[in-house]
């Protein structure tokens, strides 16, 4: 399949060489860049879509064939196996014609570190700790610990630190938090680190289903105890199940006990979807989680739906797939979804429509939940299309672009001094930055700001003619096609695998004649380049006497100023980290303290964190530092 010029769409298969059976499509742009992935049940029927009159099709589906330069498709099986290679090609190539998700915060969670000697509950925003359990989200951090400080009253695990908990085993005296009665693990020589793993896993249980036999358990002990007349214990039982109470009063009970479900409320326009994602175990919410989708192509309700599960089941473990999905309309695929489901989750997993009862009352919450979060969203969006849209024309006729520039990289040098220099590259995409494609640069010698961009400009350069380098996946991975033939996908290892339509340097004409002269000697002066000044704003072309003046309202002057500040934010943040890190640079701005003293200073206290950790008293020791110049390394070491 030739890849030819855009506006034909000469790339159109041949009348009856698309096959009709199940599987997974890829349209690439003309560097072999995958624009988006999509599956079907049947690829003629679908990809014929895309190659209806362009009049005929929505505005953006035309921006992403025009975009594209082929299209391929790989024949799989059965429905299930397309539905699975369609999630891992989407993961792998990250295709920006694909929805985006954004989850429109980072929500706090309360995690059990079950892969520890001693697991502890702590609250977090990171959800990769190896071998942790995690409940939530919670909407504020103060709920979670609200959540903790209650069930330790009750299942009495650690709370405390590493660092704690390693030196208590070590020297036989409990840690702070367990001589004062808030930690209960090991730590605190009350249980052995056996009793404690029970403890856990009691507390695991419990937040997992908020089950009901610890109720009955703690009810039956504080029962036993008074007829015993022992009576401090049946108050020890009585605050356990008080506890308890409070715990499951946080969160109502809104389905059947016994109800482990996530249920999903989606609101969408043409532009954007929002999801309210309840997670329900035991009947009770017990985390929600809100996440705004961007959408570049129209997509029905029902791929919409596809894609939500999709993304929140692809990466989820066992036993954070429920026994049911409740969701506001039923996928076309939903029954391969549930195979896809039950494989992941080893049990059976429906995907139901809540359509009366609790369950539509619930989906009713969810759903305007979600049309609120729409709402707002939009309020706060409601241009950036447009002057996105506007900013990347604009930016092309003043360039004088053949094309809108979709990938856009701008790069700046930062420096203490003349030295520590470092640069960044940041990615916007579409207008929107691209985070997760940020780079950053160290440059080990250098003339001049001029000499940095040329070298950073062709270290980068130089992996566009990298060859790709990949990594299969495992063959549990694999996929079989209609003919037997096992199709695989790789895995791209991080690198700068795209090419920018346009690349921007932070400077006027000198600093973009040296990027020029880097694209001139690697062979790609097909590269947009432009460069923008910051005492006047001007937009500098190689080669070019004279600046092009964007006027000041212009949306296109305010992407290139976005993308210049983003560039400068990212580049300092970079420097700082390193200055952390060299000791030497640190000191050298402190008044009064030369090569000489650092070095004896460095010396005197053998190593970087000791002299951290020194006092006034003792930095003043050392000869030719007096109390002043003391007091001044002291105070800066501890602002940094």
């Amino acid at each position: 399949m030739p890849a030819t010029s855009r506006p034909t769409l000469a790339y159109k298969p041949k009348q009856g060489e698309i096959p009709t059976n199940p599987g997974v499509y890829r349209f690439r742009d003309r560097d072999g860049r995958v624009l988006y992935v999509g599956k079907a049940k049947n690829l003629r029927a679908r990809l014929s879509n895309y190659f209806a009159p362009l009049h005929t099709l929505h505005e953006r589906t035309r921006r992403m064939v025009t975009t594209a330069a082929s299209v391929e498709w790989t024949v799989v099986a059965s429905d299930v196996d397309s539905l699975q290679l369609e999630y891992m090609w989407i993961k792998e190539f990250d295709p920006p014609f694909n929805v985006r998700y954004r989850d429109d915060k980072s929500y706090p969670f309360m995690a059990i570190t079950l892969a520890d000697e001693a697991p502890r509950v702590i609250v977090t925003r990171n959800h990769r700790i190896p071998g942790a359990k995690y409940f939530g989200p919670y909407p504020k951090v103060w709920a979670v610990h609200d959540t903790i400080d209650l069930m330790i009253r009750v299942f009495p695990i650690r709370t405390c630190s590493d660092a704690s908990y390693k030196k208590a085993m070590q020297t036989g005296r409990p840690c702070f938090p367990g001589q004062i009665g808030r930690c209960g693990g090991p730590c605190s020589m009350k249980v052995t680190i056996e009793e404690h793993r029970a403890i856990v896993d009691d507390f695991v249980a419990f937040m997992a289903g908020g089950d009901q036999r610890f109720t009955r358990e703690l009810s039956a002990r504080m029962r036993e105890a008074s007829v015993a007349m022992d009576y401090e214990a049946a108050a020890v039982y009585r605050d356990r199940l008080q506890a308890i109470d409070a715990v499951l009063n946080k969160s109502a009970l809104v389905l059947a006990p016994d109800t482990n479900a996530d249920l999903f409320g989606i609101a969408q326009d043409e532009l954007a979807a929002t999801v309210q994602h309840f997670v329900i175990r035991g009947g009770r919410v017990r985390g929600v989680r809100a996440t705004t989708i961007e959408k570049e192509l129209d997509i029905s309700p029902t791929e919409l739906v596809d894609q939500v599960i999709q993304r929140t089941y692809g990466d989820a473990s066992a036993a954070d797939i429920p026994k049911q999905v409740l969701v506001p309309v039923l996928p076309d695929d939903a029954a391969e979804l549930e195979d896809w489901l039950r494989n992941r989750r080893g049990k059976n997993v429906s995907i139901q429509v809540a359509q009366r009862g609790r369950k539509a009352d619930l989906m009713r919450t969810a759903t305007l939940n979600a049309q609120q979060a729409l709402m707002l969203h939009k309020t706060r969006r409601t241009s950036d299309y447009v002057a996105r849209t506007q900013a990347l024309t604009d930016l092309q006729e003043a360039l004088g672009l053949t094309e809108a520039p979709l990938r856009i990289e701008c790069f700046d040098v930062s420096h203490l001094g003349g030295t520590n220099v470092v640069a960044s590259m940041v990615v916007f995409e579409d207008g929107l930055p691209r985070k997760d494609q940020y780079r950053s640069f160290s440059v080990a010698e250098t003339t001049d700001d001029t000499d940095s961009i040329h070298q950073v400009l062709t270290r980068r350069i130089a992996y566009l003619d990298r060859p790709e380098e990949q990594e299969e996946i495992p063959d549990a991975a694999a996929l079989a096609t209609e003919d037997g033939e096992v199709v695989t996908t790789a895995r791209r290892k991080p690198r700068f695998a795209y090419r920018p339509q346009l690349l921007v340097v932070d400077g006027g004409k000198p600093q973009v004649e040296a990027a020029a002269r880097a694209l001139r000697e690697a062979g790609h002066e097909e590269i947009a380049l432009c460069g923008i000044a910051k005492r006047l704003e001007e937009v500098w072309l190689p080669g070019e006497e004279y600046p092009v003046i964007l006027p000041r309202t212009s949306e296109a002057l305010y992407l290139l100023q976005r993308l210049r500040d983003e560039a400068h934010r990212f580049a300092i943040t970079h420097q700082r980290r390193r200055r952390r890190k060299d000791i030497q640079s640190v000191l050298a701005e402190v008044p009064g303290l030369g090569d000489a003293r650092i070095k004896a200073l460095l010396r005197h206290f053998g190593s970087v964190t000791a002299l951290r950790g020194a006092t006034t008293e003792q930095i003043s020791e050392l000869p030719g530092v007096g109390p002043k110049l003391a007091a001044a390394i002291r105070g800066h070491l501890s602002n940094e």
